[in-house]
């Protein structure tokens, strides 16, 4: 098979949560612990930190992948869900899987997934830790997909376990209360395995320590910590998750790792890992900025944030996916602004006629697109040089822009 048969196969086997939504979302780990058998348990073979939590996982991550190279380690990434290549997910020094690989991995194993049934996202975790294990990293980072209980990451047992934070994201799998949802997410606390909180919410603190007390887990909040590193990732919230990482770093024993890899790994996240779609400035005059922020907690800091901007008038190119509870997010936006509302070209976006129904009724006022580039090449000729657009509301819409 070719690289993009491959992938087509996989995209196939089973419905793929990021596209297809509930369907495809699997409670269970029998299915990854068969497979990584399959392979002679490669998750073994390989240090690792997992990364959870609501918001802030995937920019976390990649910090600590950045500071961990710059200590002169070789790191691997996975992540997800991918912008633009299904191989941005898994990664080695910021270098993206061959496609070859991808290729023969499928191709070598296939017989095995159509037989156990596997879903997209339980194959690709077999094959980052497949890949890993025979690349030989020192470390890898591996952020959790959704939840993590039972999330198909969750058969690692890392040197850290890292959750940044809680809030109300994918509630349908998750549970409807932030209590419920820090129970799914407080999973990944491993026995004896120290674990990092990001934020201290009090709403859920009591739900990590006391995982952490049954686990006999050594638990920190990284919000405590007074030190402010500069870092390339622009958005106000990742000063947050700066403090996680450095606080995850400080407690990862046996590697080296100097103030000076600290501060310049957080000074050159993209460059070492190619980071994309986080406050992302993409021209200047009318400035356009585009965030993958797609819940209300993302978004409450991202819109914050554009309101300190400097413009004469705002127009926001605005699409989400099906299962996003509008009445919690909507109610966040401007109404000054002029919206351009569109559909993400996958199966679980949300009709761009619905947005832009439900949005007025919070007095968000804008035309409807049949795609994401006519709404954005439209906010483009309406905007004068002294305009800001935002792109957002989804990573797919983002993805389909950069």
């Amino acid at each position: 098979m070719t690289y993009k048969e491959t992938l087509d196969w996989m995209f196939a086997q089973l419905p793929m949560y990021q596209r297809e939504g509930k369907t495809a979302f699997k409670k269970d780990l029998t299915n990854i612990l068969a497979f990584t058998e399959e392979l002679s348990f490669p998750e073994r073979k390989f240090k690792s930190i997992h990364v959870g939590g609501t918001n802030g996982k995937g920019s976390t991550s990649h910090m600590l992948a950045s500071i961990l190279q710059e200590a002169g380690y070789k790191v691997g990434l996975y992540t997800s869900p991918h912008l633009k290549n299904f191989t941005e997910r898994i990664r080695v020094n910021g270098n993206e899987i061959p496609k070859r690989k991808v290729s023969s991995f499928i191709k070598k194993h296939k017989g095995f997934l159509e037989k156990q049934k596997l879903s997209f996202f339980e194959m690709t975790v077999g094959l980052a830790f497949d890949y890993f294990a025979n690349e030989k990293v020192d470390i890898a980072i591996i952020e959790v997909g959704l939840g993590g209980r039972l999330d198909s990451t969750n058969i690692i047992i890392p040197e850290v376990s890292v959750i940044t934070n809680i809030g109300l994201d994918h509630t349908q799998f998750l549970g409807e209360t932030l209590p419920e949802i820090a129970f799914e997410k407080a999973g990944i606390i491993k026995k004896n395995i120290p674990v990092i909180i990001g934020e201290e919410q009090k709403e859920v603190k009591s739900v990590f320590v006391a995982k952490a007390e049954e686990k006999q887990s050594p638990i920190y909040f990284a919000s405590v910590d007074n030190e402010n590193y500069k870092t390339d990732l622009l958005g106000d919230y990742q000063k947050k998750n700066s403090k996680t990482a450095i606080a995850s770093i400080k407690k990862l024993n046996g590697f080296s790792v100097s103030e000076e890899n600290i501060r310049k790994g957080l000074l050159n996240v993209v460059k070492n890992t190619n980071l994309k779609g986080r406050w992302l400035i993409l021209q200047e005059n009318p400035k356009v900025i585009c965030d993958t922020a797609h819940n209300k907690e993302g978004l409450s800091i991202v819109l914050n944030q554009l309101e300190k901007e400097s413009f004469k008038k705002i127009h926001f190119v605005l699409g989400v996916v099906s299962d996003k509870k509008l009445e919690e997010v909507l109610p966040l936006f401007p109404k000054e602004g002029q919206y351009y509302f569109c559909k993400p070209n996958i199966p679980r976006g949300m009709s761009e006629v619905i947005l832009q129904e439900k949005a007025k009724e919070y007095d968000l006022i804008g035309e409807n697109y049949l795609s994401v580039k006519k709404a954005f090449k439209t906010a483009l000729l309406d905007a004068n040089q002294e305009d800001i657009i935002y792109v957002g509301g989804s990573t797919f819409v983002v993805a389909e822009i950069i």
